[in-house]
């Protein structure tokens, strides 16, 4: 007996320092990015770290050139980020509190419990030249198993907005908050001082969702949850841009999530050749990522997985968005794409392409 009570505690032991480590770098990645405007960072008087507006601006020659030929061309500079360029992590499941995988279940679509997609630097993936896009701090793409998830972990000073792709995602938090949502839905928090809360597909399919962390325009904001239930209207939306999310401050946009950052996030399911039009506005940037199917994004084409990066030009520009290509899906045949519309970072993007 003694020697099974010592496996057990070194087994326990293993796990909260697994834990642990998790927790710092949940921790780093909360750390706000260079090059992110002083209206994103905390401007308390007690910060010692405090941004001033005096703070001088310094910029690279390509920040300059990229500067100057918006002021000529008048019109958005996108750059494809093909998913090969995507960092794929596929972390043990006992790092998460998961049972062992079990490939064999033919409900499993992946050999490990989880696939994720990082569009930024993130956990292991560490790479300097590809940090944040802007205010846009972590993009993850993923793809959770039957009956697995996340245990209960930390966050905080991000506004987290998380869209469900397909499946259901259950959510519970230190709040007191617990629900479960489906297709086209949204969960987002306010992390503020502090959160804990677990993220599990307790369904017998597989789930997809796309997590984005927004670095707030201040931190110290008090926690808040939040959510969209896109319910069982699916079908009536497709076709239409939706406009899911938008800045708390601006009281003359109506939207379904509200956030302390001036952001604005859409998504569409588009039929065979149908398309939508997005409009930037001035000074602004746009990251997008195609979902589901394949896009046509003013002559550029995006497939599934695929992301761009959007700079505006110092007019209001038009994005012009087509499905090339659809995919069946849990709303039929269909293009999709999520796009997060933010002000314009000068030396925003990846420097490693």
């Amino acid at each position: 007996m003694t020697y099974f009570s010592n496996i057990t505690k070194i087994h326990q032991f293993i796990i909260s320092i697994t834990i642990l480590c998790f927790s710092i770098a949940q921790a780093l990645t909360n750390q706000t990015p260079p090059n992110v405007p002083n209206t994103c960072l905390n401007t308390d008087a007690t910060d010692s770290n405090k941004a001033t507006s005096n703070s001088p601006t310094i910029k690279s020659t390509k920040e300059t050139d990229l500067t100057e030929s918006m002021k000529r061309t008048m019109a958005p500079l996108a750059r494809l980020i093909p998913n090969e360029k995507l960092f794929v992590s596929e972390p043990n499941p006992a790092w998460f509190g998961n049972g062992a995988n079990t490939p064999d279940d033919p409900a499993w679509t992946n050999s490990n419990w989880l696939k994720s997609r990082f569009h930024f630097s993130f956990a292991e993936y560490n790479n300097h030249r590809n940090s944040h896009f802007g205010i846009l701090r972590v993009m993850n793409d993923d793809l959770v198993q039957p009956h697995r998830g996340f245990g209960t972990h930390p966050h905080r000073n991000m506004e987290i907005i998380t869209y469900i792709v397909h499946g259901e995602l259950a959510h519970e938090d230190s709040m007191g908050n617990g629900e479960s949502l489906g297709r086209g839905s949204i969960q987002f928090m306010t992390a503020g001082t502090g959160i804990t809360h677990s993220e599990f597909n307790h369904g017998d399919e597989p789930l997809r969702f796309i997590q984005t962390w927004i670095v707030p325009r201040q931190s110290g904001l008090k926690p808040s949850y939040g959510s969209y239930n896109a319910g069982q209207d699916c079908d009536g939306k497709k076709n239409i841009l939706q406009h899911l999310a938008s800045d708390v401050d601006r009281t003359d946009i109506e939207t379904p999530v509200k956030i302390a950052q001036d952001v604005n996030c859409y998504a569409a399911e588009l039929e065979m050749n149908k398309s939508t039009r997005v409009e930037l506005g001035e000074k602004r940037q746009a990251y997008m990522l195609c979902v589901e199917g394949e896009l046509e994004v003013n002559g550029t084409t995006l497939k599934k997985h695929d992301a761009m990066e959007i700079h505006g030009g110092e007019d209001k520009t038009s994005l012009e968005i087509k499905a090339t290509g659809v995919e069946e899906t849990e709303n039929g045949n269909v293009a999709h794409f999520l796009m997060f519309d933010m002000p314009f970072v000068p030396g925003s993007g990846r420097s490693d392409m």
